[in-house]
């Protein structure tokens, strides 16, 4: 049994832990071990997070199973046209993986894009990542890559969107 809420500020710890669970298997073969603690020292920083919240630049979703954060989903209006939104983040540990719960959030965040009445859901995936696979299932498609600049490194992704 799992419930979705909304998370506030007392959950950054949790969503931090369970991004570095997730991160190190998910990325591991993509990116190098220095890359790879970068993004995450950049992209789950405490106070980042905490800033992202607290200002709604991205509203994060968080599945409780048992009581406990197993997994979350990070969006918001994309900042160049508000007309669409973005799926910025989505991890499950990966003891959860297979239980559905990635897809759960994703139309959890479809249902809010609906619920502001947009009708364009996007993600950027990495390249080489499995996820893509997931994504295309969920009924994503590839609308263009995009190489994307952070530190010293670059993100190679994919662009994919759902009409809703």
């Amino acid at each position: 049994m799992y419930t979705i809420r909304k998370a506030t500020i007392a959950d950054v710890e949790s969503i931090r832990t369970i991004a570095h669970q997730t991160w190190r298997p998910a990325y591991s073969e993509i990116l190098s071990a220095e890359q790879l603690e970068f993004m995450l020292a950049e992209i789950y920083s405490a106070d980042k997070i905490a800033a992202q919240i607290k200002n709604d630049s991205q509203t994060y979703l968080l599945l409780i199973e048992d009581q406990k954060p197993v997994a979350f989903a990070a969006y918001s209006p994309r900042a160049e046209n508000a007309e669409i939104y973005k799926l910025h983040k989505l991890y499950c540990l990966p003891e959860t993986q297979g239980k559905g719960y990635g897809k759960v959030l994703i139309n959890e965040v479809a249902a809010k894009t609906l619920e502001a009445d947009k009708h364009t859901l996007d993600l950027n995936v990495n390249r080489y990542n499995k996820a893509k696979n997931f994504y295309e299932k969920m009924g994503f498609a590839v609308v263009c890559e995009e190489d994307v600049p952070i530190g010293d490194y670059w993100m190679n992704d994919y662009v994919m969107r759902k009409e809703l």
